[in-house]
């Protein structure tokens, strides 16, 4: 629920998929660790004075994510910065899909704007049949929130029989939302014939202000020893810590989630003006003038133009944890209204 010049609607919009960061048990007990670790730590990880809970995260979050290691950093564009510059050096060849992150594109290098995934996956395949062996870098997001849609990386394992393969991959909305429960799509593309590496921000789906890297353990000891992890910040202890003492709170919220989108992926199922997945929390609709029918009824959307001030407006609906079976049934009939109309 948001509040607007005095009056309350009901927010699908935002990048809070858990709803984590409105839970009064999780900032009850991140009120207690922020006395006890402070509200920010300038330190750098690799000082003579050490807090054991960057280690801890990363330990417990790797092990769950499916991935031999893990890097925190203090936000996820810098986990992304960190991750291509660990690969770019040992590519011959990158191939970037046309959604990409800004954060884990290389310096004066550009996405396939001129093709869409499915069209950009056919071309990489083709590439790779066509050329010599080579050491190829292959970079994408696991989803593209602003369509919906999840993207697949199985083929990456026919070039990998080929090639020699590393794979950098966005995790920023895919953490809490798809993969491995809230731990993101690692397990997913882990292949013991491509150098995978998974980064991006905690801050969407777990609320956490923080960036992470999971790969192998060469490759995450590699970054741990560059100057950018060394010389950089870390992410916030008190919200690491929390995030270890909630982690039962994580997954009781990413199964109400899970349930969630079902009901509204069925419930809208007929409903031609709504597309999605019931496996990301993101639904576009199509028609702009329920923007303010919504508003009318007391529910907020995204909508906005991307990816520039002059592009088309793109309109989505954004389930998150935080919304209860009542808002669901609620949206649902003023959807099915407005197809009636």
């Amino acid at each position: 629920m948001v509040q607007i010049e005095g009056k309350d609607y009901l927010y699908f919009s935002g990048t809070s998929y858990l709803g984590i960061a409105q839970d009064t048990d999780f900032l009850d007990n991140l009120a207690n660790n922020l006395f006890e670790f402070g509200a920010n730590y300038g330190q750098s990880r690799i000082g003579n004075v050490r807090l054991h809970v960057f280690e801890e995260f990363e330990e417990s979050f790797s092990l769950a994510a499916g991935a031999d290691a893990a890097a925190v950093l203090s936000s996820g564009y810098l986990a992304g910065i960190a991750a291509w510059k660990s690969l770019i050096a040992d590519a011959d060849e990158v191939w970037i899909a046309p959604d990409t992150h800004a954060a884990v594109i290389p310096d004066g290098l550009k996405p396939s704007t001129q093709l869409n995934f499915t069209q950009w996956k056919a071309d990489c395949l083709v590439q790779s049949n066509e050329l010599s062996a080579r050491r190829i870098l292959i970079i994408g997001n696991a989803l593209d929130p602003m369509a919906g849609q999840i993207h697949e990386y199985e083929w990456v394992k026919e070039i990998a029989k080929k090639h020699q393969v590393s794979q950098l991959v966005d995790d920023s909305h895919a953490f809490g939302t798809y993969g491995n429960s809230i731990y993101g799509s690692y397990q997913r593309w882990a292949n013991p014939h491509v150098n995978l590496l998974v980064s991006g921000s905690l801050g969407k789906g777990l609320g956490l202000p923080a960036g992470i890297i999971l790969g192998k353990d060469a490759q995450i000891n590699k970054i741990k020893d560059t100057p950018l992890f060394g010389g950089a910040s870390p992410g916030s202890p008190a919200y690491l810590r929390t995030f270890l003492d909630m982690e039962d709170l994580y997954l009781e919220k990413k199964r109400w989630l899970s349930d969630a989108c079902g009901i509204f992926a069925q419930e809208t199922a007929k409903i031609s003006q709504i597309k999605g997945s019931r496996h990301f929390p993101a639904f576009i609709y199509t028609e702009d003038e329920w923007v303010k029918e919504f508003e009318k009824a007391g529910i907020i959307t995204s909508s906005f133009s991307y990816p520039t001030a002059q592009s088309p407006s793109i309109n989505r609906i954004v389930i998150s944890g935080f919304h209860e079976m009542e808002d669901l049934m609620y949206l649902n009939d003023i959807i099915h209204n407005l197809a009636r109309s």
